[in-house]
């Protein structure tokens, strides 16, 4: 008897040994299977987007992203070759998507009715100085030009004359703004010149024509401080070029863009020989970037009619302890559209009494005292036309 209970209960250790070892060994099994079946899946996701693994890790090391995510009907799919960066959606509504030419990932997700596809578009910075910079140019203005003309010749242009470089990040978000009244003609020739001009430089910039309101005495300071404030309700813009509408660059290495200190870019005029007319000029087209504008309050509001408000911007930067930077002569040469005075712009008989005690007023009498009013705005695939009320002197 007790043989027999002692192999009875040998027998069933030996059973249930094996039951725990036979579970154990599917676990095991199914563990594995788990694993395999992620690895799987891993290498199924990568080489399905057109990337190795070790393509998919470099992706990541890019320094920016952007994506893009549209809802599609299935139909709209069509064939996308990202080996060789390429994505071809048949959809309309892609169409204006322009994507640089970089390394692609492509996620896309079906229901029974419609397919979200979202793009990933790895950017790089864009290089300075840009490539594609011709140096001098030839500058003249015997036959008209027409803005349909400029339309048609700057198909990439935005609405508001806004622009980005389709192939890389823009180093800088620039603002150009034209102190502005009566020179149809004069801005034609400025947007003829420059948006080419501005678009090889790979700026990503915005056209900002502020024009004064009335017929009473022009004040170039204060709309160029609208200019500014209007700028930025519209984009995060943090540079700021100021250019009269009669100046056009004769070299485009002459960057509209800022630099660490403020920026004199108009520095040899055809008007004065091609030559810096005296040291403190900071005349015709300037660069600040927004940290350099709001540490001088801007420009000054009480400069009616022509002449002063330059070297009281001047005065204002080198109060502030900054210099003011230039390019060579070669570089910064330009040319005027010759013109008549403005009736309404007569010299400023106040202006050297007035630049003689910038340092009293500048901190009272700037962007923190602008008041005007804005009566219209205009929106032109070239430009952005504001047009105010500045008051009276």
């Amino acid at each position: 008897m007790c043989f027999g209970s002692v192999y009875g209960n040998r027998i069933m250790l030996d059973t249930s040994l094996n039951f725990r070892l036979r579970r154990s060994g599917c676990i095991l099994v199914v563990v594995l299977g788990v694993i395999n079946l992620l690895v799987a899946l891993f290498y199924f996701m990568c080489y399905s987007n057109g990337l190795s693994p070790n393509q998919q890790i470099q992706t990541q090391t890019r320094i920016e992203t952007a994506f893009i995510t549209v809802t599609l009907l299935p139909e709209d799919i069509g064939h996308h070759d990202l080996n060789n960066s390429v994505v071809t959606l048949q959809s309309p509504k892609l169409h204006d998507i322009h994507l640089p030419n970089t390394t692609t990932t492509t996620t896309t997700t079906t229901t029974n009715t419609t397919t979200t596809t979202t793009l990933w578009k790895k950017f790089e910075k864009c290089p300075d100085p840009s490539p594609h910079l011709v140096g001098p140019l030839r500058v003249e203005f015997s036959t008209p030009v027409s803005l349909d003309t400029v339309r048609k010749e700057n198909p990439s242009l935005q609405e508001g004359g806004r622009y980005k470089p389709h192939d890389c990040f823009a180093l800088q978000k620039v603002a150009l703004i034209i102190p502005f009244r009566l020179r149809d003609n004069h801005l034609k020739f400025w947007l003829y010149y420059l948006h080419p001009i501005l678009q090889r430089q790979q700026l990503d910039y915005g056209v900002y024509v502020i024009n004064q309101d009335g017929d009473n005495t022009f004040n170039r300071a204060k709309l160029m401080n609208i200019g500014y404030v209007e700028a930025l309700k519209e984009y995060d813009y943090d540079c700021f070029v100021f250019s009269d509408v009669d100046l056009i660059p004769m070299d485009d290495r002459n960057t509209y863009k800022c630099f660490s200190q403020p920026r004199h870019l108009s520095v040899s005029m055809d008007k004065f020989g091609f030559k810096l007319p005296y040291n403190q000029y900071f005349g015709g087209v300037s660069a600040l970037s927004k940290e350099q504008f709001l540490k001088i309050n801007g420009f000054p509001n009480n400069y009616w009619g022509w002449g002063g408000e330059d070297d009281d911007i001047f005065n204002r930067v080198s109060s502030r302890e900054m210099s003011i930077s230039r390019p060579d002569s070669e570089v910064g040469k330009c040319r005027m559209i010759r013109h008549e005075r403005d009736k309404l712009n007569d010299p400023n008989p106040q202006r050297f009494d007035r630049i003689q005690r910038t340092r009293l007023t500048m901190d009272t009498d700037g962007i923190n005292s602008l008041k005007y009013e804005v009566i219209k705005v205009e929106k032109d695939p070239l430009f952005t036309k504001i047009t105010v009320d500045v008051g009276k002197p």
